[in-house]
């Protein structure tokens, strides 16, 4: 067992076989239409998808940005050229499957165009749609930001990107941080609206 949980690889790789013994369970359980199963699988990849990209943006903002600052000067290339490199790559990956995956849950239940028009569709007249909506929308910003201003930030701030000199890293490293922040602001209440859509609307 040691030598399993010892290798991060076989770890998932695990967790994943498994995994897919419960999706099994559930396809033989399932009392409902293939479409129905279907569903219930985007919605586990999302989740988890989910997950992995906003544990990671937490990580990045109640942990590492807010910590960088007390490490000293010595220790920092640590960070800088080893854990935050590996930790964007997932966070940015993660945030493209999570918004693939949930405009697919979207697509596949029926709303999509009801949801990313804010309702507009029905004439505004389905509340549900409407705060989904909103959630979509606020989660499409924040996979925006993700791709297109802290991560190319962030190659400039790390050195990943070179030519660019200790200004340039600074002011890209803060703009990163910015738009870091924003999606955090973003990220709660857009969890409220995917949590609480799926009870009060179902």
């Amino acid at each position: 067992m040691t030598a399993l949980l010892s290798n991060f690889r076989n770890t998932i790789i695990v967790s994943f076989v498994l995994s897919l013994v419960m999706v099994y369970a559930y396809f033989a359980a399932n009392q409902g239409t293939t479409a129905d199963f279907a569903i219930a699988v985007l919605r586990w990849l999302h989740v988890f998808f989910g997950i992995l990209w906003i544990g990671l943006l937490y990580y990045f903002n109640f942990v590492q940005i807010r910590v960088m600052p007390q490490i000293p000067a010595e220790l920092k290339p640590a960070v800088s050229k080893y854990v935050a490199p590996e930790a964007l790559f997932w966070f940015r990956w993660a945030a493209l499957a999570t918004w693939i995956v949930g405009v697919a849950l979207a697509a596949h239940r029926g709303y999509l165009l009801e949801t990313f028009s804010l309702g507009a569709t029905e004439g505004f007249a389905n509340t549900g749609h409407i705060l989904l909506g909103i959630g979509m929308w606020l989660a499409t910003i924040m996979f925006f930001n993700v791709w297109a201003f802290i991560w190319p930030a962030q190659k400039i701030a790390l050195g990943i990107k070179e030519g660019f000199d200790a200004d340039a890293k600074a002011a890209a490293g803060k703009k990163a941080m910015l738009f870091s922040r924003t999606n955090t602001l973003l990220s709660i209440p857009m969890l409220v609206t995917m949590t609480m859509s799926q009870t009060i609307f179902g």
